[in-house]
Order: structure tokens, then sequence, then C-alpha cells
């Protein structure tokens, strides 16, 4: 008798499939972002993405409250998860604790979709099959699938497959990552990536650690080993530009005399800070902590722009006088 042996099929918790992205990587993409991340940056926009399980979000807009609806107040809702304050406010409360028990068939039950799960488990057949719908696209503009969270490189054996599935359907491959995960994650996932693009966030330790929960040693021997390592993968440094925190000539400096002896560093791309995530705080139940922070001036942007420009050797052209 003969026995067959079967291999499992990975898969993962996938947070939302974007379409027609520019900013991703080489032309128009598909950008798959993945659920977990191991920093804890101050300024995050994307709160719905650290947790790698699924979770629950609540917009109290939605919720017609307790008396036209109340349904997430009795069973199957865990017991205490949904409550109103005594008085005539009907307005439904949510205890964060107790609302962690919430499935996604539970949540599936509120009428107006004011509840809601962030992240669902999805193979990598699902996921490729929602990429090839633009797959017209990536051809005409030289585009493609690009991984993205949260961390990607948390999913490991995931994001290799998805990578790897890209590729053997013909598309253009790229991640997004800041690289603090174990180096054998790296060495899974890279050779399916045709570009990473990659946060150098600050230069300090001691500054990196304030304001994302970690220092950026382990990052920073990721981001060289993997250079060295992956000579023809394209690695384009980026750093989210927030005023008070990075956004000055020093970090920027740093980084261009990280990158600068690595060939295939091919760009640094600066990401100006927004505050377009705010909203998802309250939907989390949680606390934003940069409220005071503001985006930094298209001045002080075109400023270190150009230090940038001149470190890559790039000049303004100007038009000929008609």
């Amino acid at each position: 008798m003969t026995t067959q042996s079967t291999q499992s099929v990975p898969t993962g918790i996938v947070l939302n499939i974007q379409r027609y992205c520019s900013h991703d990587g080489p032309g128009i993409r598909t950008t798959v972002f993945l659920k977990g991340c191991s920093l804890r940056c101050k300024w995050c926009g994307n709160p719905e993405s650290i947790n790698q399980k699924p979770e629950l979000g609540y917009d109290p807009k939605l919720c017609v409250g307790k008396n036209k609806c109340g349904l997430c107040m009795q069973p199957p809702f865990p017991q205490g998860a949904f409550y109103t304050m005594n008085g005539p406010d009907d307005t439904i409360h949510v205890n964060w604790d107790l609302a962690v028990q919430c499935s996604e068939e539970t949540v599936a039950l509120c009428p107006t979709k004011a509840l809601y799960m962030y992240g669902t488990r999805m193979t990598v057949d699902k996921v490729l099959d929602e990429v090839e719908k633009d797959s017209s696209f990536y051809r005409s503009s030289g585009g493609g699938m690009t991984v993205s969270g949260g961390e990607c490189m948390l999913q490991p054996e995931f994001t290799a497959a998805l990578l790897d599935g890209a590729h053997k359907r013909g598309f253009n491959t790229a991640i997004e990552t800041a690289c603090n995960v174990p180096w054998r994650f790296i060495e899974q996932v890279l050779p399916h990536v045709d570009t990473m693009l990659h946060d150098h966030k600050l230069s300090i330790p001691e500054r990196h650690k304030k304001w994302t929960g970690v220092d950026n040693t382990r990052i920073l021997d990721n981001f060289k080993r993997a250079y060295e390592t992956f000579p023809d993968i394209d690695f384009i440094a980026r750093t989210p530009l927030i005023p008070g925190v990075n956004a000055d000539e020093e970090h920027i400096r740093a980084v261009l005399a990280f990158i600068r002896p690595h060939k295939n560093v091919i760009d640094y791309e600066l990401l100006p800070y927004h505050r377009f995530g705010l909203g998802k705080y309250e939907f989390l139940g949680r606390i934003y902590e940069l409220n005071d922070y503001k985006s930094p001036s298209p001045e002080l942007v075109q400023g270190l722009q150009a230090i940038i420009d001149e470190a890559f050797g790039r000049t303004k052209t100007t038009a000929a006088a008609s």
C-alpha cells in the first residue's frame, strides 16, 4: 500500500486588497495588506493592521442605538460586550475587553454594518484571483502586486507563497517592510521579490525605540544583509516624514550615508505625515498620541528632497526659453 504526503496550503490574515495603487512600487499595482506588525509607531495611520488576529471595529455613526435595534446586547453576542449608559441616551458603547470574543459570523448580524471585522483568513489562490482582475493594468504600466502590512514578513510562509504565485502568473512583485523580523523570515520571502520598499524611520537607536517601541539595531542589520545577499532586487528606501520626530537634515543625511554605498538601493522616498487614519483609533477604542503633530510644510519637504536628489545625482531641468 502506498501513502501520499499532502502539503498544507498556506493561508494568511488579510486586512484589505486595494486596487489601482500608484505609490507602492513601479506602475499601477494591487496592494495586499496583511495583519500584524512588530513595531508600535506612535504616528501609525493603520492601527487596524497592528494585531495579527482579526479584530472588531465599531463605527458609532452607523449605529441606530438600543431602542431601534439593540441586537448586539443579546445572544449570540458576548454578554456585556455592548451596553448603554444609565439614562435616556440609548447610544451603544463597547467593552473592548469583552468584545474580543466577537466572531466574524456574529458581527455579520449587525443590520447597519456599524460592527465589522478588520481582517479575514484567505488562501493564496483567492488573493491572487482578486489581484489578477487588474492584470491588464500591470502589463500596460509595468505594475504588479505589492504585499504590505502591518509587517508582511510576520506571515512569511503566506507572503512567500503569494509572491511566488504572483511570479508564476507573470506579475511583478514588491513588498513594503520595516524588516523588524528574524532574518530567516527575510530569507524565505526575498527570493520572490522584485522591489523592496523599506522604512528608515529614525537613525538613532534610542530615538527609534522612543517612537516605534524598538531600537533599530536588527532593522539596520537586516537592511544591510538584504542589500548584500540579494543584489538583483531593487531596493527603495523610505522615510515617513514627521516634524519634531525625524523631519530634519540630520536623519536624511544619515540614511543617505547608509544606503548610497549599495548600488541596488535605487531611490529614497519621503512620505509626508498625514492624519487620514485618525478616525480608525475611535473605531478600535484606542487613543491617538500625536494629536498635536502637523504635516510637514511643502518647503520643508522640498528642502529635504533636494538633499536626496543631489545625493542621487538628480538635477532639476528647466524648460528652454521660447
